[in-house]
């Protein structure tokens, strides 16, 4: 097992690679002079000759990517055109809202989305699987704005139980920060929980026609014991799977949901770089997340192992 987690890390290394050379060109593939996009239709040409000078657009194309590269990896991804800020300082000044409402939203997911699975391949045929069923296609066809939208109205306006925007820091208090972070995550989670939720009740219903769980039956195991032990347990690696798929999709639930509901993360600090052309952030950004989307597939490739005995590398 160690001999595949180190070639799997290995295998992440081109991979990082090829995602840093699309990042650095997206600075290059829109059409025209990044510098006089970003200065706007009235700038002066010596303010567009400062931005090109600040981006580094003078020089070729493989010196430019070096240096990027080797700033990089060094933890330097620049500074904002506008606010002359370093990236990393206003990453790091919005990273907790995001990485809340992530937590948050893939905990209301799993909470959810696995024992409904659970119960409507349990209960396959029945009213409750076509609940479950009515459920997850709703949930997974209706945009995260719309859920958002409806949720702030019924428990924001209506029923005064949550404020209607804003986020509060869980050092400010724990009832506070669970107060704004409720409806956020409730409106993202529904989205992955239908998913989930489908896969589960697919990859247990695949697993209760094995001939083991006859034999469990067989030998009287209680119900439930066979359900959990046995069904659940040997159906868990595509659940892992389909949570750690989920996990990347959040990345852009979030920034939909942080616009919805006023949240200042990286989703609101994304829609703002891209309304004002703040290259540099948004390059920061999504290397961000890549990083994050590629270390989270190598944790559920590396947990098939426990999940299940059978699968060997």
């Amino acid at each position: 097992m160690w001999g595949y987690i180190v070639r799997r890390l290995l295998a992440t290394i081109p991979v990082a690679g090829v995602v840093a050379v699309f990042v650095f060109l997206l600075l290059h593939l829109g059409p025209g002079d990044p510098a006089a996009i970003v200065a706007g239709s009235y700038a002066m040409p010596k303010d567009v000759e400062r931005i090109r000078e600040k981006l580094g657009l003078n020089e070729p194309i493989h010196i430019q990517f070096g240096k990027w590269i080797s700033n990089v990896v060094q933890g330097d991804l620049g500074d904002s055109i506008f606010s002359e800020m370093p990236v990393t300082t206003l990453i790091a000044q919005r990273i907790q809202p995001t990485l809340s409402l992530a937590a948050a939203s893939i905990l209301v997911a799993i909470i959810l989305a696995v024992p409904l699975g659970v119960v409507a391949a349990w209960r396959a045929g029945t009213w409750i699987d076509y609940l479950v069923m009515i459920f997850a296609v709703l949930g997974f066809s209706v945009p995260v704005f719309v859920i958002g939208y409806v949720l702030m109205y019924g428990f924001s306006i209506r029923a005064h139980l949550f404020p209607v925007q804003g986020f509060v820091s869980i050092r400010q208090g724990f009832i506070p920060f669970l107060r704004t972070i409720t409806l956020p995550s409730l409106a993202l989670g529904l989205i992955y929980a239908a998913l989930i939720a489908r896969i589960t009740r697919a990859s247990v219903l695949e697993v209760l026609g094995e001939d083991y769980i006859r034999t469990a039956h067989a030998k009287g195991l209680q119900p439930r014991a066979v359900l959990l032990r046995h069904a659940l347990k040997n159906a868990s690696v595509p659940i892992v799977t389909i949570i750690g798929v989920g996990i990347g999709m959040l990345i852009g639930g979030v920034v939909v949901t942080e616009s919805v509901f006023n949240i200042p993360g990286l989703g609101r600090l994304v829609v703002d770089s891209v309304l004002a052309r703040d290259y540099p952030v948004i390059q920061g950004i999504i290397l961000m997340f890549s990083g994050i989307y590629l270390l989270i597939n190598l944790i559920v490739d590396i947990s098939y192992t426990f999940l299940d005995p059978r699968i060997h590398y």
